[in-house]
């Protein structure tokens, strides 16, 4: 047995069994003397005891480099500052975190990122969620001593997912980091030299140009606006403004505990009934969850399994409902096209059937129906615009609005979110399993196509509700399912290192039946259009508040008192008047989709995009 297949055989809800604890060093840091695990680095020690060192380019485990030279910290006995952030802890060490030379240094260093920053912070996407700016206020940078040359680059935005600024890039490298190191992608590098450098894709391209998988998880890494998202906030009000438009919202299943975030609430806070009320007030004609059609998926996933079971493979069937995950296999893993579950992602099934089912059933002309969905991720603005997602005529999802986006709205209609009242979703379209519910969650479209499964090969039982093994935030899960006949290996993946990891072990002869795999870290909860919690803890990529999301989403699945996709009643209803049977011909029209091989490689190059000397003009002399 390999070390990687006793590691996940091993591994419980939680991860693998912890390891053997390290040893313990004392130190004093700022006259208190402090305990700490051998490897440690000052930065973490400090924290943990509640000394906070401020810093920039630092991600725990993901990027620790020491570049951006802000977690400067004085030692006895050495005459040069040390970064925090990468000087291990040593018994006996006495450490200085707050003495005027350091006070000092860290002032000058940030001065001198600002002097090269584009500042108009009144209308900068990140202003008052700015990592930059917030260390400029918590060490009293009032005026900015250095002036000189200030990059002029143009914005790279030929995608309808991800916005690049390079004129606001610190060059923290967190975006590569987070890209290369978590991920596994491998976009980002430093491009040019010196003065001129920018973390960027090859040759300068823009990211609809290179293996990008859009999973967008780099702009909650960005410290800054270097990185954000598309913004179609005004397309949407001018739809919601036109008479002759039925404007229809969607919601994500992860949205309901993530949007009041946004509004000063703590991570897992549920806001269904305000996040209905809000669109409502905003004018949207009607407000459907997206968790519906996250039901619909499931029948038609688990049928499709199913089917796969009888035919002896192939094996393992891939879900297919992230996006992100779906170009990464396009780009990286070709050879499983054919095991990905031919299911569009609910959003898109919604969608489709809008434009058709709901539409006839009300009378509505088609070309009048405009779909927003509210999203957790910029991957599905990639996946609306994929030329596959589409009825006859018809895109199946006209505008997608991230978590953040729908915020902004909030507060340009003046709309009070917490003080609304709760208000319920319209119908038919609005009502949902708990099964729909937990697709926000890594390990929930696993678990939610499990329990329909089990149903159908027994029909006469009860049980197989929850599966704690697929849940957790450990990067690969597994469990062994009773179906019948069948007795079947299911797996779950999320974040796409641990994607490749998973895919690599497949490859490598491991045997899995039916595999999960989000691209992003918690799987929608952790998306790349939730709310960013910019702190100097970074709080916004740790697991620990994405499993309070997660958390809040299984507590609604457990107050539903329907928990398994196929008991819906509209979803029966929609099947009996419309759709005919799971996998049927109208089924597989609107419901289902094929996917396209991608070269992992940079597909255009313009040689004047990556010059060999940096071009003047692309810098602006403010002497």
């Amino acid at each position: 047995m390999t070390d990687e297949k006793r590691r996940i055989e091993h591994a419980g809800p939680e991860g693998p069994p912890p390891a053997q604890p390290q040893r313990i060093v004392r130190l004093t840091i700022d006259g208190r003397e402090v305990e700490a695990p051998e490897g440690t680095n000052l930065l973490e020690a400090a924290r943990a005891h509640g000394i906070a060192i401020p810093s920039l380019c630092y991600l725990r485990g993901i990027n620790e480099i020491g570049a951006c030279r802000v977690c400067l910290v004085e030692i006895e006995g050495l005459p040069a500052l040390q970064a925090a952030c990468v000087y291990k802890v040593a018994e006996g060490l006495k450490v200085h975190t707050n003495t005027a030379r350091v006070r000092r240094v860290r002032q000058t260093v940030v001065e001198l990122l600002l002097s090269e920053h584009h500042r108009e912070c009144t209308t900068c996407i990140r202003n008052g969620n700015c990592e930059l700016q917030n260390l400029a206020e918590t060490l009293g940078i009032r005026n900015i001593r250095f002036t000189g040359e200030t990059p002029n680059y143009p914005l790279y935005d030929r995608n309808p997912f991800i916005v690049r600024d390079y004129n606001k890039c610190v060059r923290c490298r967190r975006c590569e980091a987070i890209c290369s190191n978590a991920q596994q992608v491998h976009v980002y590098a430093a491009q040019h030299r010196g003065f001129a450098t920018v973390i960027a894709p090859p040759f300068m391209l823009d990211l609809a140009d290179v293996a990008c998988t859009t999973c967008g998880q780099c702009i909650l890494a960005c410290p800054t606006a270097s990185l954000y998202e598309r913004e179609c906030i005004a397309d949407v009000w001018r739809a919601l403004d036109d008479p002759d438009k039925i404007v229809l919202a969607q919601t994500a299943p992860s949205i309901q505990v993530t949007l009041g975030e946004l509004f000063g609430m703590p991570p897992g806070t549920v806001v269904t009934g305000k996040l209905v009320a809000a669109l409502r007030r905003l004018g949207f004609d009607k407000v459907f969850a997206t968790d519906f059609s996250a039901d619909l998926t499931i029948i038609e996933e688990a049928h499709e399994f199913l089917e796969r079971l009888e035919a002896g493979g192939p094996f393992p069937m891939l879900t297919s409902c992230c996006p992100g995950w779906i170009k990464f296999c396009e780009h990286f893993y070709p050879e499983f096209l054919g095991h990905l579950s031919t299911c569009k992602s609910p959003h898109q099934m919604f969608g489709a059937l809008a434009k058709t089912y709901f539409a006839a059933k009300h009378s509505y002309d088609p070309r009048k129906v405009v779909v927003v969905a509210i999203m957790p991720c910029v991957a599905k603005k990639f996946e609306a615009s994929r030329p596959e997602m589409g009825t006859d005529q018809f895109r199946d999802v006209d505008y997608v609005l991230t978590t953040r986006e729908l915020g902004r709205m909030i507060r340009q209609a003046g709309i009070d979110f917490g003080s609304l009242p709760d208000e319920d979703y319209d119908q038919p379209l609005g009502i949902a399993s708990g099964a729909g519910t937990i697709f926000g969650a890594t390990g929930g479209v696993m678990e939610a196509a499990v329990r329909t499964a089990y149903a159908v090969t027994h029909p006469d039982e009860r049980g197989l509700i929850d599966m704690a093994e697929l849940r957790g935030q450990s990067g690969i899960k597994e469990a062994w399912v009773d179906l019948g006949r069948w007795q079947v290996r299911v797996g779950v993946a999320h974040g796409l290192g641990n994607a490749r990891r998973l895919l690599e072990l497949v490859k490598a002869g491991e045997a899995f039946h039916y595999l999960e795999i989000m691209a992003c870290p918690g799987g929608c909860v952790g998306g790349s259009g939730q709310p960013i919690l910019a702190g100097h803890d970074q709080a916004a990529l740790s697991l620990d508040y994405r499993h309070n999301r997660a958390d809040a989403l299984y507590r609604i699945d457990f107050s539903r008192t329907i928990r398994r996709s196929h008991e819906n009643p509209q979803a029966k209803k929609i099947y009996e008047e419309f759709l005919g049977r799971p996998l049927g011909p109208t089924a597989m029209k609107l419901l289902h989709t094929t996917y396209t091989p991608r070269s992992p490689v940079p597909t255009r190059y313009d040689p004047q995009l990556f010059p060999s000397i940096f071009p003047r003009s692309a810098v602006q002399d403010n002497n």
